[in-house]
Protein backbone atom coordinates (compact mmCIF):
# COMPACT_ATOMS: atom_id res chain seq x y z
CA UNK A 1 0.00 0.00 0.00
CA UNK A 2 1.42 3.73 -0.88
CA UNK A 3 0.42 6.83 0.70
CA UNK A 4 1.35 9.90 -1.14
CA UNK A 5 2.30 12.23 0.77
CA UNK A 6 2.06 16.26 -0.06
CA UNK A 7 3.62 19.11 1.89
CA UNK A 8 3.40 22.83 1.81
CA UNK A 9 7.01 23.35 3.05
CA UNK A 10 8.24 22.13 -0.33
CA UNK A 11 7.28 23.44 -3.61
CA UNK A 12 4.25 21.92 -5.89
CA UNK A 13 5.33 19.27 -8.00
CA UNK A 14 6.07 20.63 -11.74
CA UNK A 15 4.64 17.56 -13.77
CA UNK A 16 2.80 14.12 -13.08
CA UNK A 17 4.18 12.77 -9.91
CA UNK A 18 4.24 13.48 -6.19
CA UNK A 19 6.45 14.97 -3.82
CA UNK A 20 7.09 11.97 -2.41
CA UNK A 21 5.33 8.36 -1.84
CA UNK A 22 5.38 6.27 1.65
CA UNK A 23 5.31 2.28 1.55
CA UNK A 24 5.83 0.51 4.75
CA UNK A 25 8.18 1.95 6.12
CA UNK A 26 10.33 3.44 3.49
CA UNK A 27 9.32 7.60 2.15
CA UNK A 28 10.31 7.77 -1.18
CA UNK A 29 11.14 11.89 -1.78
CA UNK A 30 11.25 12.97 -5.62
CA UNK A 31 13.82 15.36 -6.74
CA UNK A 32 13.45 18.61 -5.25
CA UNK A 33 14.54 21.98 -7.20
CA UNK A 34 15.14 25.15 -5.76
CA UNK A 35 11.65 26.51 -5.82
CA UNK A 36 10.57 28.53 -2.64
CA UNK A 37 7.74 27.31 -1.47
CA UNK A 38 6.33 30.56 -0.07
CA UNK A 39 7.33 32.57 -2.68
CA UNK A 40 7.38 30.19 -5.96
CA UNK A 41 10.35 31.83 -6.77
CA UNK A 42 13.23 30.37 -8.08
CA UNK A 43 16.37 30.44 -6.35
CA UNK A 44 19.27 30.23 -8.69
CA UNK A 45 22.46 32.06 -9.15
CA UNK A 46 24.11 31.45 -6.21
CA UNK A 47 25.33 27.58 -6.17
CA UNK A 48 24.98 27.70 -2.32
CA UNK A 49 21.50 29.32 -2.24
CA UNK A 50 20.45 27.11 -4.47
CA UNK A 51 21.70 24.11 -2.43
CA UNK A 52 19.99 25.54 0.73
CA UNK A 53 16.83 25.78 -0.79
CA UNK A 54 16.86 21.95 -2.50
CA UNK A 55 18.13 21.07 1.45
CA UNK A 56 14.79 23.19 3.00
CA UNK A 57 12.71 21.47 0.72
CA UNK A 58 13.78 18.13 0.96
CA UNK A 59 13.34 18.64 5.35
CA UNK A 60 10.19 19.75 4.39
CA UNK A 61 8.44 16.76 3.11
CA UNK A 62 10.41 14.94 4.96
CA UNK A 63 9.42 16.35 8.35
CA UNK A 64 5.77 16.26 7.45
CA UNK A 65 5.75 12.58 6.49
CA UNK A 66 7.36 12.29 9.85
CA UNK A 67 10.62 11.69 9.27
CA UNK A 68 14.39 13.49 9.22
CA UNK A 69 17.43 13.55 7.94
CA UNK A 70 18.62 10.83 10.23
CA UNK A 71 16.05 8.46 8.54
CA UNK A 72 17.51 9.26 5.11
CA UNK A 73 19.37 5.94 3.64
CA UNK A 74 20.09 7.01 0.30
CA UNK A 75 20.06 9.87 -1.76
CA UNK A 76 21.31 11.25 -5.52
CA UNK A 77 22.58 14.46 -6.20
CA UNK A 78 22.40 15.79 -9.50
CA UNK A 79 24.12 18.74 -10.66
CA UNK A 80 24.73 20.78 -14.30
CA UNK A 81 28.90 21.55 -13.11
CA UNK A 82 30.72 19.27 -11.13
CA UNK A 83 33.34 21.97 -10.55
CA UNK A 84 30.75 23.19 -8.32
CA UNK A 85 30.83 19.88 -5.97
CA UNK A 86 32.78 21.29 -3.09
CA UNK A 87 30.08 24.08 -2.28
CA UNK A 88 27.06 21.39 -2.97
CA UNK A 89 28.56 18.91 -0.75
CA UNK A 90 29.06 21.80 2.08
CA UNK A 91 25.67 22.53 2.12
CA UNK A 92 24.51 19.11 1.94
CA UNK A 93 26.41 18.36 4.34
CA UNK A 94 25.37 20.50 7.03
CA UNK A 95 21.91 18.51 7.21
CA UNK A 96 23.39 15.26 8.08
CA UNK A 97 25.46 15.11 11.64
CA UNK A 98 26.47 11.09 11.46
CA UNK A 99 25.74 7.63 9.69
CA UNK A 100 25.45 9.20 6.39
CA UNK A 101 23.38 8.18 3.52
CA UNK A 102 24.62 6.24 0.82
CA UNK A 103 25.20 8.58 -2.24
CA UNK A 104 25.75 9.35 -5.89
CA UNK A 105 26.48 12.57 -7.38
CA UNK A 106 26.65 13.09 -11.39
CA UNK A 107 26.98 15.54 -13.65
CA UNK A 108 23.69 16.14 -16.42
CA UNK A 109 23.57 18.48 -19.00
CA UNK A 110 20.22 19.85 -18.39
CA UNK A 111 17.91 19.94 -15.41
CA UNK A 112 13.86 20.88 -14.99
CA UNK A 113 13.60 25.26 -14.99
CA UNK A 114 17.26 25.35 -16.37
CA UNK A 115 18.63 25.20 -12.45
CA UNK A 116 21.97 23.97 -11.26
CA UNK A 117 21.63 20.91 -8.22
CA UNK A 118 18.38 18.33 -8.22
CA UNK A 119 18.31 16.26 -5.11
CA UNK A 120 16.48 13.24 -4.00
CA UNK A 121 16.19 10.86 -0.76
CA UNK A 122 15.25 7.85 0.08
CA UNK A 123 14.01 7.26 4.08
CA UNK A 124 13.12 4.37 6.18
CA UNK A 125 12.02 4.28 9.82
Amino acid sequence: MKKIITSKNAPNPIGPYSQAVLTGNMLFVSGQIAINPASGELMVGDIKTEAKQVMENLKGILTDAGFDFNNVCKSTIFMKDLNDFASVNEIYGSYFTSDFPARETVQVSKLPLNVNVEISVVAVK
